[in-house]
């Protein structure tokens, strides 16, 4: 019997991923080129998108970096006419562009006597309607509107999915963070409401959901700078996480190819997978 996890499906599709300049993301495009995809990278820092589709050059896979906006509609329809020139036009599409902002985050976890008049404070009275909008259009608008351009291109076609990149913030809200669980929560809820939207097309649509990964993105929050260990909060997330760690890019991996498979996940439609370590599970006692 032919084995239904076996990637080899993936040889030859065209795989989009949004973000891929970033660390998680740069690791999909890894994972999606070795399975046999034409990978497109697509950043907002063209630089950056370029460096890890010549990383991937290098190796012998075919990958392209392309500078895109996934806030701006007119950036990603020249980035889906360069894929389509380049590459030919998208099987697969991650949303993995994402991210936070301090504008949007309260200094403490817990809103006390005093806080609303502590100018030292960010308390949930202060938190900038700006930063907050920045945080919901970079992870909801962020993730529709690549949708829009690039699902266009998988009308008509066999084997087409889109694969979300939501968080564990959607699942179990954390302290300190709303805008950036609210607005996981917004793709998880889109991810499910869009599966049954397109499922006459053949598209599927599927969110993975990672626990807690050292990026670049969160290293200052999660480790000492001055000592190289662990921050308080650091600790009290691996201290809920069961398997007692944080997750390594390449773990993400299995997930993200089994998702992308229409041989061996061809029946799975509008889900949002955890990948973290337990975190979701445990409820602390």
């Amino acid at each position: 019997m032919e084995n239904p996890f076996n990637p080899a499906d993936l040889q030859g599709k065209v795989a989009v991923v949004t973000g891929g300049g970033g660390v998680l993301c740069a690791g999909f495009a890894r994972a999606l080129a070795k399975a046999g995809a034409r990978v497109a990278i697509l950043d907002l820092k063209a630089e950056a998108a370029e460096q890890v589709a010549a990383s991937l050059r290098a190796e012998g896979d075919e990958a392209v970096g392309i500078a895109a906006d996934v806030l701006d509609r007119n950036s990603l329809e020249r980035a889906a006419a360069a894929v389509l020139e380049r590459l030919g036009p998208c099987d697969l599409l991650v949303n993995g562009a994402g991210g936070n902002h301090p504008r949007g985050t309260t200094s403490k976890e817990w809103l006390e006597d005093g806080d609303p008049d502590d100018p030292s404070l960010t308390s949930f009275f202060d938190l900038d309607p700006v930063g907050v909008k920045f945080v919901f259009d970079l992870n909801f608008l962020g993730t529709l509107l690549p949708t829009q351009i690039f699902a266009r291109q998988m009308i008509g076609r066999e084997g087409c999915g889109i694969i979300n990149v939501s968080s564990m913030n959607a699942f179990r809200p954390l302290t300190k963070i709303p805008a950036y669980s609210g607005a996981k929560a917004a793709v998880s809820n889109f991810t499910q409401w869009l599966a049954v939207h397109f499922a006459k097309t053949g598209i599927r649509v599927n969110a993975m959901a990672p626990g807690f990964f050292l990026t670049a993105q969160n290293h200052a929050l999660l480790i000492d700078a001055a000592t190289g260990e662990m921050t308080p909060r650091a600790r009290k997330i691996v201290d809920h996480t069961p398997m007692g760690r944080f997750g390594e890019a390449q773990e993400l991996t299995g997930t993200l190819l089994w998702l992308a498979s229409a041989k061996a996940s061809g029946f799975v439609n509008g889900t949002v997978i955890p990948v973290d370590g337990g975190f979701a599970a445990y409820s602390g006692v």
